[in-house]
C-alpha cells in the first residue's frame, strides 16, 4: 500500500518534468539550448489558470497554457534564430521576463501578488485518490505519451531527421536544401507548446496559479535532458528518477530526526551528483548553442 502511494505521488510529480523535458529534447536536438524551459512552464501555468478561471473549463485552460508557452518560445526563437542572439543570455532573459510578467498580470487579473483564486481542473473528487484518480486525469496520459511521441517524431519521421541534421551539422543540412531556420523555428515552437502544457498541468492539478510556482522545475528538466544524453527514453527515466527523489524528500519531511532544510536539498543534490557523473561523458548535439550556419 505504501509502495502504491509512493508510486502515485512520483507519477504526479514527474508530469511537469516529462512535459518540459520532451519539449527541451526537441529544442536541443535542433541546436537551440533549452534554457528557457522554466519561462515556458511558468507562462503556461499562468495562462492555464487564467483561461480555466474565465472559461470555467480546464480544456480551455490547457489550450491557453499551450499558447502561453508557445508565445514565449516564439520570443526566444525571434532573438536566437532570427537575430542570432546568444542563446544562454536569451534563455535567462526569457525566464526573468516570465517571472515579472506573470507577477504583473497576476495582480492585474486577480488583484493578488501571490496567487489566483481556485480554478477548475481535471481532477474529480469522486474518483478518490492515488492511482485511480490519476487514471481519470487526461493530462497524466498526455504526459506519459509526451516522451514516446517525441522519440517517434525524432527517429521515425522526416521532420525528426531534419531536426537532428540541423542540430548536428546545420551547414551540411543547408547544403542539401534543408531550411535550417524554418526547422529550428518549428522545433522551438513545439518545445514551448509542450513545456507550456507542463506548466498547465501544475496550475490545473493545484487548481490555482501561485507566484513562481514552477520553482526551478524547468532547470531540473534540463538536467534530466543532459543526464539522459538527449535520448527520449533515457530522458524519461531521468525524469522519473528526479521525481522519485522529490517524493522521497516529501515523505521524509515528517521525520523530526532530520532537519527540514537538509531534506529539502535531496532532489537538487541528486541532480548535481547525477550531472557530475555524466556531463563529462555526455556528447551534446554538435551545433548546440551555435548561431552560425
Amino acid at each position: 500500500m505504501m509502495f502504491l502511494a509512493f508510486l502515485s505521488q512520483t507519477i504526479r510529480i514527474a508530469m511537469p518534468y516529462l512535459f518540459a523535458s520532451a519539449g527541451g529534447v526537441l529544442s536541443e536536438r535542433s541546436g537551440l539550448i533549452g534554457l528557457g524551459l522554466e519561462g515556458y512552464m511558468l507562462s503556461g501555468a499562468f495562462c492555464a489558470a487564467l483561461g480555466s478561471y474565465y472559461s470555467h473549463s480546464p480544456w480551455i485552460g490547457l489550450a491557453a497554457g499551450l499558447a502561453g508557452g508557445t508565445v514565449f518560445a516564439a520570443l526566444y526563437g525571434l532573438c536566437s534564430v532570427r537575430y542570432k542572439g546568444d542563446q544562454v543570455v536569451v534563455g535567462v532573459a526569457i525566464n526573468l521576463l516570465a517571472v515579472g510578467i506573470t507577477r504583473f498580470f497576476l495582480r492585474f487579473a486577480f488583484g493578488s501578488s501571490s496567487n489566483s483564486p481556485r480554478v477548475p481542473g481535471f481532477s474529480v473528487a469522486e474518483t478518490g485518490s492515488g492511482l485511480l484518480a490519476l487514471a481519470h486525469d487526461p493530462m497524466i496520459w498526455m504526459g506519459a505519451l509526451a516522451m514516446p511521441v517525441v522519440g517517434w517524431v525524432l527517429y521515425r519521421t522526416p521532420f525528426g531527421l531534419r531536426v537532428r541534421a540541423v542540430g548536428e551539422h546545420p551547414g551540411a543540412a543547408l547544403s542539401v536544401g534543408i531550411p535550417v531556420a524554418r526547422v529550428r523555428w518549428l522545433a522551438v515552437l513545439l518545445s514551448g507548446a509542450i513545456a507550456g502544457m507542463g506548466g498547465a498541468y501544475l496550475a490545473l492539478d493545484q487548481h490555482q496559479f501561485t507566484d513562481q510556482m514552477t520553482a526551478g522545475r524547468g532547470f531540473i528538466a534540463l538536467a534530466a535532458i543532459i543526464f539522459g544524453r538527449w535520448d527520449p527514453p533515457r530522458v524519461g527515466l531521468a525524469c522519473l528518477l528526479f521525481a522519485a527523489a522529490e517524493t522521497f524528500q516529501i515523505r521524509l519531511q515528517g521525520a523530526s530526526a532530520v532537519p527540514a532544510q537538509f531534506v529539502e536539498m535531496i532532489p537538487y543534490v541528486l541532480t548535481i551528483v547525477a550531472l557530475a557523473g555524466v556531463v563529462g561523458r555526455a556528447v551534446p548535439p554538435a551545433a548546440l548553442g551555435k548561431t552560425d550556419e
